[in-house]
C-alpha cells in the first residue's frame, strides 16, 4: 500500500476507534444485524401491526428513532472521549476525516468519516460528484464555515464554557466550536439513517410480512432448489426468467399463486399495473406445470383508480395493507382461486385482531430474515 494511503488509514483510525463498538452495531445495515439490535419482539410487533392495517413507516418510527438516538449518544461519546485525549481534538478532527476518506474502509466506517464533514452518500456524491480529489478544498471550506459560525455565535450568545465529565473516566472542556462540529456530525449521520433505514425496512418487511402471512395461512418454507415436498409451500424472493416475485406459493395440483408486495401509495398506480402485468401464468417447477394465480399487495389505492379493474383482466388481484385485517381478504382470494380453506376466510373481523396476535406469537420470523 502506497504510504500516502498507509497514513490516510492511520489518520481515519484514530477516529474510527473512537467510536464506541456497542454503538457500531447500529451502523450495520443488514437484516440480520438490525434485527439483533432491535430484537425479535420488536419486529413480530411490526409485523403485527402492517397484518393489522397499520402504516408500515409509522411502525417502525420508533425504531427508527430508537437506532438515531442511540448513535447520536454513540457519536457524542466519541467525540467527548477525543477531546479528552487531545485537546486539538476539533482542530484535526476534519483533517483526519478527509484524510481517511482518501483510504479504503468499510461502507459503514466510510459514513462515520463522511458525518463529520457533514455528509452523507447523496451529498457526498452530489457535491464532490465522487472525486475524491476534491475532498481536501471541501474540507477546508468547511472548516473555515465552522471557524466563522463559531465565532459570530460566540459574539452574538456569549462565550461557551465548561467541562463535561463520564463517570470520572473522560473529562473534556467544551466550546462552541466542539458543539458546533458536534451537531454537524449528528445532524448528516441522522439524515445518513433516514435514508438508508427507508430501504432497508422496505426491503426487509416485505420478507418478513410476506412469509408471516403465508404460514399463518398454512404455508411451509422451503428451499425451492431442494424441495422436500411441492405442497403448500413458499418461497420467497424467486427469480424466473423474465422477473422477479417476492414470493411464490405451491397450493396443490398444478396450483398456485406469485406474491408482490410493495409499500406503494395511492399516488403511483402505474407502478402498481406494471407490477401486476409482469407476471407470468405458469410456471415450471420440478416435473410439473403450475398454472399460477396473481396477487399484488400494495400500501393502498385511490378512490377513482380504475387498477382493479384492469388487474382483473390478467386474472390479477390487488389488496390494499392499508385495509384493516387485510390478511383475510388474501385468505378469501386463494380460496377463489386456488381452494384454500382457512379459518380465516369467514371469520368475523372482531375475532380476527386476536387471532392474528396469537398465531405470530408461534411465527418463525427468523426463518425469513436474509444472510445479509
Amino acid at each position: 500500500m502506497p504510504k500516502t494511503k498507509q497514513k490516510a488509514n492511520v489518520l481515519a483510525n484514530e477516529i474510527i476507534d473512537l467510536f464506541p463498538k456497542k454503538g457500531r452495531v447500529l451502523l450495520g445495515t443488514g437484516g440480520k444485524s438490525m434485527i439483533r439490535e432491535l430484537g425479535l419482539d420488536a419486529i413480530k410487533a411490526v409485523v403485527l401491526d402492517v397484518l393489522s392495517g397499520r402504516n408500515l413507516r409509522d411502525s417502525t418510527e420508533m425504531l427508527t428513532r430508537k437506532r438515531i438516538a442511540s448513535l447520536n449518544a454513540a457519536t457524542f461519546f466519541m467525540f467527548l472521549k477525543g477531546q479528552s485525549l487531545s485537546n486539538d481534538f476539533i482542530e484535526q478532527l476534519t483533517i483526519k476525516a478527509c484524510n481517511g476518506l482518501m483510504g479504503r474502509h468499510s461502507k459503514e466506517n466510510r459514513w462515520l468519516l463522511q458525518w463529520i464533514l457533514g455528509l452523507n452518500d447523496k451529498a457526498y456524491q452530489n457535491i464532490l460528484r465522487d472525486k475524491p480529489e476534491l475532498l481536501e478544498d471541501y474540507s477546508n471550506r468547511y472548516k473555515q464555515v465552522y471557524e466563522e459560525v463559531s465565532s459570530i455565535t460566540e459574539s452574538e450568545y456569549g462565550n461557551l464554557s465548561g467541562e463535561i465529565s463520564l463517570s470520572g473516566t473522560y473529562k473534556a472542556n467544551i466550546d462552541w466550536p466542539f458543539i458546533i462540529h458536534l451537531l454537524g456530525t449528528i445532524g448528516a449521520q441522522t439524515l445518513a439513517i433516514r435514508g438508508s433505514e427507508k430501504s432497508t425496512y422496505g426491503k426487509l418487511f416485505e420478507r418478513l410480512i410476506l412469509g408471516s402471512l403465508l404460514q399463518i395461512l398454512g404455508f411451509h418454507l422451503i428451499d425451492p432448489d431442494n424441495p422436500k415436498k411441492t405442497k403448500k409451500v413458499f418461497w420467497l424472493s424467486s427469480r424466473g426468467e423474465s422477473r422477479e416475485s417476492d414470493a411464490t406459493a405451491l397450493f396443490d395440483a398444478g396450483k398456485g399463486i406469485r406474491f408482490d408486495i410493495g409499500f406503494i401509495g395511492r399516488g403511483n398506480p402505474e407502478i402498481s399495473l406494471d407490477k401486476v402485468s409482469r407476471f407470468e401464468r405458469e410456471l415450471d417447477f420440478g416435473k410439473s406445470r403450475w398454472y399460477m394465480a396473481t396477487v399484488i399487495i400494495v400500501d393502498r389505492i385511490g378512490l377513482k383508480s380504475r387498477i382493479q379493474e384492469l388487474a382483473k383482466r390478467i386474472d390479477g388481484t390487488i389488496i390494499q395493507m392499508s385495509m384493516a385485517y387485510w390478511p383475510k381478504q388474501v385468505a378469501q382470494v386463494l380460496s377463489q382461486t386456488v381452494g384454500l380453506k382457512h379459518s380465516l376466510t369467514d371469520m368475523p373481523d372482531s375475532e380476527i385482531s386476536n387471532y392474528l396476535k396469537e398465531k405470530m406469537n408461534s411465527v418463525s420470523i427468523e426463518e425469513f430474515i436474509p444472510n445479509n
